[in-house]
This record gives C-alpha cells, structure tokens and sequence, in this order.
C-alpha cells in the first residue's frame, strides 16, 4: 500500500524537479483533460472576453489554478482562458517565447532566465508558490541547523537552487558546508530511498516528496522547514524562498492590459479557495489529473505553500531572492539581474 501511494506522489513531482534544476528536463505528455477550450463569459453579448492562454507545470502551480480551471470550465469567470498543464518548464518556454502561450507558471529563477532570452519580453506578475523544501529525519536532536554540525545531509542537485538556498542558512547561521557532510544524489527518489531504510538519516527534499517519504515511514517527520528558516535570517521586510511565479508576455501586457488585471484578481481567489477549502480543492485536483487520489493531494497541498503575492510586496521578496541566486551563481537567474521592467506593478 505505501508503494502505491508513494508511485502516486511521483507523478507531480516533476514541478519540484524544475525547481532544482533550472529549466528543468523534457516534458511529458500532458494528461487528458489538462487543455479546456472555455466558454465565454455568460452575459457578455456586446464584448468579446480576450482569451488568455495559460501555461502550468503539473504540480502546485496548477494546485492554486484548479478553482479557477473548474469555474471557467462551468464558465462562472469574468475571464476567458484555455489552460496547457505541462510536466516540465522546457514544454512550456517555447511556446511563450513563440506566442502561443500568453501567461506562464514557472520557477522563479527560470522566469528571470526567460527575461534574458527574450530581451526583455516578460514581466512577472504575481508569486504564485513560496518554498517547498523541507528537512526530513526520524531523529528528534535535529532542532535547528547547529544540530547538523558533524552529520551527514543527503539532498539533490550539486549547484542548484537548492544546494544554493541550503548553503546559504548555513552562511547566515554561522556554519559552513564543512561543518558536516554533503551527500548529493542525482533525485529525489534516492534521498527518499536513503529515509526510508534509515530514518535517522537526514536529508532535504522538496513537497509532495515530502509527503511521500513521510507515508512510507511513519518514523520519519519534518524537522526543519527551509522556508520558515529563510524567512528568519531575512527578517520583516526580507526577501522570501521562492518557488513558483506568474509570467506575462509583454506584448500580450500592452494589448490586453485588462485581460490580465481580471486573470491576476481571479487567480488570486483561486490560491485563496486551494489554502482555505483543502479538501474540496484536493478532489479537484484529483479530477484534473494533478494527483491521482484527493486524500494524498489533501495531506501535501497545506505545505506546498500555494500564495499570491504581487506588487510590491512581490518585488521584494523576488528580487532578494534572485540577489542570493545571483551571487552564488549568476547563470542560475541567467547571467545578470533582471531589470525593473521584470516586475509589473499593477
């Protein structure tokens, strides 16, 4: 039974995947259902609704559009959108550097990649997902990241986004990655593999993972969450760990500007009703095939830190993360900083 519900977590994984890599690796095929041609808005016989096509990765990105997803499917928006839910970011890039997508769901540093390579052609709009990493042990003396001093810490991705975020609340916690032992494997899987058969291990991995390796081992728990821990060093005001945002081609910015306004205000109601009605948000995320069963995407949705942020408030926590990316590697956010212009101030 817990190999089943582990295989089921699997296939969403692919978002955290990304995030650790970049850009990610080729993308599957997406699985029926994910594309909806939508009516349009009922009463709208004078004015034509602007279609929006929307891009997302299968994962929590499409976790905070599934309400949005079933009620334009009943056509109950004020918007009208076709949706594309891809596995992996490379099927999703070209089709908005080529402008048959209008709106993506990304990685926040693939998003700032995406800026370098078309010159400057998209803005983001809005934080739609916040950290997903987490630290997974059955050994209750890890209460902090002094606790690591001496220990060995299994996690993926050798000068990645989140070996980068790791070394980073070390630096910030007086520690450095010779203070312990770092072990990196080439996925996930095998990080989860290790906590399975050995639960005082100690290792990092992304949600749903997480949850996944949890199930497996009842041992097992969270012992540190790397987004709480990012917050902490930053301090009010700081940046935050981010995960996923919401990206614009400017073009279609300039020549629909309210189009976009009503899909930023109706996504924002549909993060809201993913964080405040888990349960019924699960079972249509078991519907749109996201997850295959609610009451697994029920127990992984609360800490996937599905959000909306924008606006300034956005900026702020994007553009110090971006710095941080930045100054361990500059290739990680594509070679330079993204201009002002990046950030859309609505």
């Amino acid at each position: 039974m817990g190999k089943r519900i582990f295989a089921v977590i699997i296939c969403c994984i692919v978002f955290c995947m990304v995030f650790m890599s970049g850009c990610g690796k080729a993308a599957e095929e997406a699985p029926e259902g994910t594309e909806t041609a939508l009516p349009e808005t009922p009463g709208s016989e004078t004015t034509e609704a602007v279609g929006v096509r929307l891009g997302s990765l299968k994962g929590p990105t499409s976790m905070g559009l599934v309400y949005l997803m079933s009620q334009s499917e009943a056509g109950e928006t004020e918007g009208s959108y076709t949706f594309t839910m891809a596995a992996a970011a490379d099927e999703l890039l070209p089709q908005i550097v080529s402008g048959n997508l209008d709106i993506v769901l990304v990685p926040a540093n693939v998003a700032s990649i995406l800026y370098h390579k078309t010159k400057g052609g998209v803005s983001v709009i809005d934080i739609n997902t916040l950290g997903v990493l987490y630290m997974v042990s059955g050994d209750a003396s890890i209460d902090g990241m002094e606790a690591l001093r001496g220990r060995t810490v299994y996690l993926t991705g050798k000068g990645t986004t989140p070996d980068y975020v790791f070394q980073y609340l070390l630096a910030e916690n007086g520690l450095t990655p010779d203070d312990m032992t770092l072990e990196y494997k080439s996925e996930a899987t095998e990080v989860a593999a290790i906590l399975k058969e050995d639960p005082s291990a100690v290792g990092i991995l992304p949600q749903p993972f997480v949850t996944a390796a949890c199930m497996q081992n009842e041992a097992l728990k969270v012992v540190m969450d790397l987004t709480a821990e990012w917050a902490a060093v930053q301090g009010e005001g700081g940046s935050s760990l981010v995960t996923g945002v919401t990206v614009v081609r400017k073009e279609f910015l300039e020549e629909n500007p309210e189009a976009v306004e009503i899909f930023m205000k109706e996504h924002k109601a549909s993060a809201a009703y993913a964080n405040e009605n888990v349960e019924a948000a699960a079972e249509l995320v078991a519907s749109y095939g996201i997850i295959e069963k609610a009451p697994v995407a029920a127990k992984a949705m609360p800490s996937c830190n599905i959000t909306y942020i924008d606006g300034e408030q956005m900026k702020a926590a994007l553009s110090g993360y971006l710095e941080i990316l930045f100054e361990k590697d500059a290739s990680s956010v594509g070679g330079s900083l993204p201009g002002d212009d990046f950030y859309y101030m609505p």
